[in-house]
């Protein structure tokens, strides 16, 4: 979903998905499938390891999509490789799905309350654009409405949010779901024209920053 494009009506220009297989097998094409910051963004990751940000929105219709793909490779990864998750914050009303990230993260609640927040707002086409009736959801999935709220308004969760917007910036994310690798380079599906591409160009580039350390 590109930047420009977060009407309902405008969904339908959102980052394609039909397959490119004449793309497939051949070198990414940088500033074209790809491309290199002018300035490299500081990462959070020891030494000898690559760290690769998925950029998404909850509500966005393709990193619903996406987010079964990607969990299929992140499962395939050498252990050299980590993966972090930043919701994005194209507008004030996109904070309160992105706090609702850092509140699972805080309280070591990504693995069940991630895919189920996708799925209440894609399949079961529920609202959950404000923090009360996000905390309302969660108090029915397993986690105290009160304790959604305190946690949601808390410094380090507002820190968290800050940080994840601050990095939005530094890779200069146009849509998403898109892809960060090493602090050094941006793809996403526009660029690459399908997300399947833009893992295999994730794929070239950790490679080629393995091969230049």
């Amino acid at each position: 979903m590109q930047r420009r494009e977060f009407s309902l009506a405008a969904w339908a220009l959102c980052a394609p998905w039909v397959s490119v297989h004449a793309q497939m097998n051949k070198k990414p094409d940088e500033g074209i499938e790809y491309v290199s910051l002018d300035k490299r963004v500081p990462t959070e990751v020891a030494d000898g390891k690559v760290e690769v940000i998925e950029f998404f929105w909850y509500s966005c219709p393709h990193c619903n999509v996406f987010e079964p793909r990607f969990n299929s490779w992140i499962k395939a990864l050498s252990k050299d490789v980590v993966v972090k998750r930043v919701p994005v914050r194209f507008r004030e009303d996109f904070e309160a799905q992105q706090r609702a990230y850092y509140v699972w993260e805080s309280l070591g609640m990504v693995e069940t309350m991630h895919s189920k927040l996708f799925h209440a707002v894609h399949t079961e086409k529920q609202n959950l654009t404000s923090a009360a009736a996000l905390a309302a959801w969660a108090g029915k999935n397993g986690l105290a409405e009160q304790k959604f709220l305190e946690t949601y308004n808390s410094f380090g969760v507002s820190t968290k949010a800050r940080r994840a917007t601050q990095l939005q910036e530094a890779f200069k994310v146009q849509g998403v779901p898109s892809l960060g690798i090493a602090g050094r380079f941006y793809t996403d599906g526009s660029l690459a024209g399908t997300m399947e591409r833009a893992l295999q160009i994730t794929d070239y580039l950790i490679g080629e920053v393995r091969r230049g350390r």
